[in-house]
């Protein structure tokens, strides 16, 4: 049964918008007749991406908006809030996705880590705490739907401030989730989005063509819906190189380097290269 969030004339907003899976989710969203609110950096790309939101909705331009917006600003984020809500009358899905990935160092320069931790995570942050409460008002069913990273939960090494920022979104939206489960009505719920290796501008480092392991970002939200739809927390998204039962185990191995107390990131420690293929294998 689809999610009754995901109806026509329903209101949805998406941070990241203009690209990748944020642009994915607005398109299929569009087409199934939501009005759709985008927000990105970048007046072209929300403009190139509008138009194909227009064309995508049933209405046409009626039913779409593009907003530029920093949401590392509380105060952009307040904005869009109110510009949704004076056009369309109030939010009933907002995906905050926007994110960035420059790559980072332990001790890498503060303005590279302010910034990923900006974006990705106070981003989250900014747009929860500024919708959130008049998606409650609304007293309808509804989402906020949170782009976190595998990176988030197995920490791997190589890019420590996007991990960092990941694990906060973790973190913060389990938080909000047992905060609406337990709020009045109990009619909007949190859901953290885990994709996989999706080919996208924040992905693609250079490549034309996407690599035969990688999932398109339409294929990211097609599985998103779905699980929306049985009503997964946890939306873990596979890829073509990487099976769920390989995650959990990735995921299993993660959690026990502190119930077994190994070495932090044992999985790339040499000393037990050995112990996490046989755990891999079953062994």
């Amino acid at each position: 049964m689809q999610h009754p969030a995901l109806s026509p004339d329903n209101v949805a907003v998406i941070t990241g918008g203009a690209s990748g899976i944020g642009l994915a989710a607005a398109i299929r969203f569009a087409r199934m007749g939501l009005r759709v609110c985008i927000a990105d950096v970048g007046a072209d790309r929300l403009a190139q991406a509008a138009s194909a939101l227009t064309e995508a909705a049933p209405g046409g331009a009626v039913g779409v908006m593009a907003e530029v917006i920093d949401v590392g600003n509380a105060d952009d984020v307040a904005r869009l809030e109110s510009a949704v809500r004076a056009r369309f009358g109030g939010t009933d899905i907002l995906m905050n996705n926007a994110g960035v990935q420059p790559g980072s160092t332990m001790f890498g320069p503060e303005a590279n880590w302010r910034r990923i931790l900006g974006v990705n995570l106070w981003g989250v942050i900014h747009g929860s705490q500024a919708f959130a409460p008049g998606m409650i008002e609304r007293g309808r069913p509804g989402l906020i739907i949170n782009t976190g990273s595998k990176q988030g939960i197995t920490t791997p090494p190589g890019d420590p401030a996007y991990n960092v920022s990941k694990a906060g979104v973790k973190a913060f939206t389990e938080a909000l989730q047992h905060e609406l489960r337990n709020a009045a009505g109990g009619r909007l719920s949190a859901h953290l989005l885990i994709p996989g290796f999706v080919f996208t501008g924040l992905t693609a480092r250079g490549r034309m063509e996407k690599p035969a392991g990688a999932w398109t970002p339409e294929q990211t939200i097609d599985f998103m819906i779905e699980r929306l739809d049985a009503g997964d927390f946890y939306i873990l998204c596979p890829d073509n190189d990487v099976p769920r039962s390989l995650d959990e185990k990735r995921i299993l191995w993660a959690a026990g380097d502190i119930v077994e107390n190994r070495p932090a990131l044992s999985r790339w420690h040499p000393d037990f290269a050995v112990a996490f293929a046989a755990f891999v294998e079953g062994k």
